[in-house]
């Protein structure tokens, strides 16, 4: 049984591309820019905020000061409408009830900033003792790296052994390998499944309960 799993946050707990892209487009357009479809954000989000307003610039204009323009117009704007259109996945909040009860510890980790990743989680997930809600912090390089994932493993005193990483992306597939731990693809995020099985997760998921049968398995002998 695993003592620990760590979560990724969007696309994995919650859809939150509506809010994402509603954000980004309101900051774009502030600055008179294009603005995009909400499916095109499935495939720019992932990387944390300013690789997201990198790729949502034009051509010719993804410079580091008109990153920062946008950015300046999208935090404002997040902060106050990032629950207007999230929701969790089907399960996640029985899954994460069940994990609780069953003692399993539970973190988060995002490349959402940190302040956004806190909201969400404490508005959304009320009851839920995560042992760490980690973001997009100050100094700390975003996922793949596993820093991340380390600083978890410290607050956790868990062995990587014990430990599930899930998430949507291969960016989250990347940061399990690179911090030696257990992988879960889910197939309900933002990135399609051919993107997930090119990292070759240990599992690979459809609902929210194939992941308390994986928690709950007995370990390898």
């Amino acid at each position: 049984m695993k003592k620990l799993v760590i979560f990724d946050l969007d696309g994995t707990l919650l859809n939150t591309i509506a809010d994402l892209a509603q954000s980004t487009n309101y900051a774009l357009k502030q600055l008179g820019y294009p603005t995009h479809p909400v499916e095109k954000y499935k495939f720019m989000v992932g990387n944390g905020i300013n690789k997201l307003f990198e790729r949502a610039l034009p051509e010719g204009e993804k410079t580091e000061e008109n990153i920062l323009r946008v950015r300046k117009e999208f935090i404002p704007y997040y902060n106050l409408h990032n629950a207007d259109d999230s929701q969790p996945y089907t399960g996640i909040p029985e899954l994460l009830s069940e994990l609780q009860i069953l003692g399993i510890q539970l973190a988060v980790a995002s490349n959402k900033y940190q302040a956004a990743t806190q909201r969400l989680i404490e508005h959304y997930f009320p009851s839920i003792r995560f042992v760490a809600v980690f973001g997009q912090r100050e100094g700390i390089n975003v996922k793949p790296d596993p820093t991340i994932v380390f600083d978890i493993l410290k607050l956790s005193n868990t062995p990587k052994e014990a430990v599930l990483y899930v998430g949507d992306s291969g960016v989250d597939m990347q940061t399990a390998a690179n911090a030696e731990v257990e992988a879960c693809g889910v197939t309900w995020g933002f990135r399609p499944r051919t993107e997930l099985e090119q990292f070759n997760p240990t599992y690979l998921v459809n609902t929210a309960q194939e992941i308390k049968n994986i928690v709950t398995m007995p370990p390898h002998t």
